[in-house]
């Protein structure tokens, strides 16, 4: 009995500190406001700093040069007019911004056509309820491989799934940007990211004279590979034990109706199934015509491009095109003025996420511009390589430190590009594989972007949570993404702890020490 007293205990102070968490969050302002207050503060911030015209020198590894940055005031004439004239292009070259609105055409036919709601439907029959989490989590983890594409597609499914479920939607909104985003180092695949970070750390070893330890995209897999399956047993723990508790009832407005699958229903989802086999088969080959760039290196480096930027295209038809089956077949799409009226539907509930948007872009381009997310990270490495640890405790506080400057600067190629040059050197004259480093970065890295409000898609998130509770806010969102944060830093760390002592390489030709 005082076992399980104990356990009550925990469970209510766990919960009694996230409700504080997200009443304090709640009362700020709303999030488009947080954002022009956190530029204001930031503007000042970066004029204190150019006015003591300190210089921070630092190998880029992308642009292969020493370069010297310094805090760029926005409070003089060029600061001015730079923030004038860049509005436009700030909200207009904002990542997610075209990334979402064109996936969401084809996802808005899929929606109000019926067919998401079906083929739940059919999918949640029989299915434990804890095998659904584990499910949306995975999920989460392996649509890493599409690169962006799991913020608009798994995140807000998850929410649906859950929902039919009869369970809470923000929780398994939750689950899925769990998996999507602090699981994106993880998958059973290689993915776009493996390719991108290694070219950097290659150049790391290049400026450092160690050409012969250059690896491959594949360096990290081993490692991945099980993280995949480690990371969906934590969220999965996580959001039953939590976040669900956490979140209470739901008691929202979104109300899912529970109705027997119809004859008609039956066959648009037959229509739906063959329309997507098919397109999927076109589109495989295409991949490997097409889309193939011979000359772009090997693997996955040759589809790169079409990855980086014709893959939403891919996204917007996967849903699209299912979704005039499944309407033809069931009577509700009758023509194309209905698919433009369900396209434009799914546009006017986006239109919170513009304006968030917009402010959410003019505060991560100041602080690209002002150079601040540089200069942090730059002091966080030159401290950490100050304080003369060696081994396992390195490699943890390597880990913590690229967690903590991923709070502040949110491209994780960025970050590695200043860091890299430091690290990679300095952790191979300690004998440690440059593959094990290029680990410890990303698991720091992937573990803190569902609390910080500088990942592009935060406010994104934002928006597709108050569909279901139009009162929840900016706080809800970090309360209910921390025990997912905090498990997976800890439990990632200790198991590259585990990894590290168990002497197994990280990925093909990729030891964890140097001969």
């Amino acid at each position: 009995m005082a076992k399980n007293t104990k356990n009550v205990k925990n469970a209510n102070e766990v919960g009694g500190f996230l409700k504080t968490v997200e009443r304090v969050g709640n009362a700020l302002p709303h999030p488009a406001m947080i954002f022009v207050i956190m530029a204001l503060i930031l503007i000042v911030v970066a004029e204190i700093m150019a006015r003591t015209g300190n210089v921070f020198p630092y190998y880029d590894a992308r642009a292969g040069e020493n370069v010297e940055i310094a805090a760029v005031s926005l409070l003089n004439k060029e600061g001015i007019n730079y923030i004038f004239n860049s509005a436009v292009s700030n909200f207009t070259g904002f990542a997610p911004l075209g990334t979402v609105l064109v996936a969401m055409l084809g996802v808005a036919v899929a929606e109000h056509t019926g067919l998401f709601e079906v083929s739940l439907k059919k999918m949640l029959l029989g299915v434990n309820s804890n095998v659904l989490t584990a499910a949306v989590v995975f999920a989460g983890i392996i649509s890493n491989i599409a690169s962006d594409a799991g913020y608009v597609v798994v995140i807000p499914l998850g929410a649906m799934m859950f929902a039919a479920a009869g369970r809470h939607p923000i929780a398994g909104l939750a689950a899925a940007f769990a998996g999507v985003s602090g699981g994106f180092s993880a998958n059973l695949l290689i993915g776009t990211t493996d390719p991108l970070l290694t070219g950097i750390t290659n150049e790391a070893l290049r400026i450092g004279g160690m050409e012969q330890l250059e690896m491959a995209a594949t360096s990290n897999w081993f490692f991945l590979f099980a993280s995949t399956f480690l990371l969906t047993l934590v969220g999965t723990l996580v959001t039953t034990k939590i976040v669900e508790p956490n979140l209470g009832p739901y008691t929202g407005e979104y109300v899912h109706e529970e109705r027997p699958i119809t004859e008609a229903e039956h066959r648009g989802l037959r229509n739906a199934g063959i329309a997507t086999v098919i397109y999927l088969i076109i589109m495989a080959v295409m991949m490997f015509t097409i889309f193939r760039d011979p000359t772009a290196g090997e693997g996955i480096d040759q589809i790169k491009t079409f990855l980086g930027s014709g893959l939403m295209l891919a996204i917007l038809l996967l849903f699209m095109i299912p979704g005039i089956f499944y309407g033809k077949a069931t009577g509700t799409l009758n023509d194309s003025n209905d698919l433009v009226k369900f396209m434009t539907k799914g546009m006017q509930g986006m239109g919170g996420y513009l304006v968030l948007a917009f402010f959410a872009s003019q505060f991560v381009a100041y602080f690209n511009h002002t150079n601040v997310g540089k200069i942090i990270s730059i002091s966080g490495a030159h401290f950490l390589e100050s304080v003369g640890l060696t081994g396992i405790p390195l490699i943890v506080g390597f880990i913590f430190l690229s967690a903590f400057i991923n709070l502040f600067m949110g491209s994780a190629s960025a970050k590695w590009a200043i860091m890299a040059p430091i690290f990679v050197p300095m952790l191979v004259n300690l004998n440690i594989h440059p593959a094990l480093t290029q680990v410890a970065y990303r698991i720091g890295d992937s573990s803190t972007n569902i609390i910080s409000p500088l990942m592009s898609y935060f406010a994104m998130i934002v928006v597709f949570m108050q569909k279901y509770d139009k009162d929840k806010g900016l706080g809800t969102l970090i309360s209910t993404m921390l025990p997912y944060s905090v498990s997976f830093l800890i439990m990632w760390t200790v198991f590259i702890i585990i990894w590290m002592l168990l002497g197994v390489p990280v990925g093909p030709g990729a030891p964890l020490y140097i001969s």
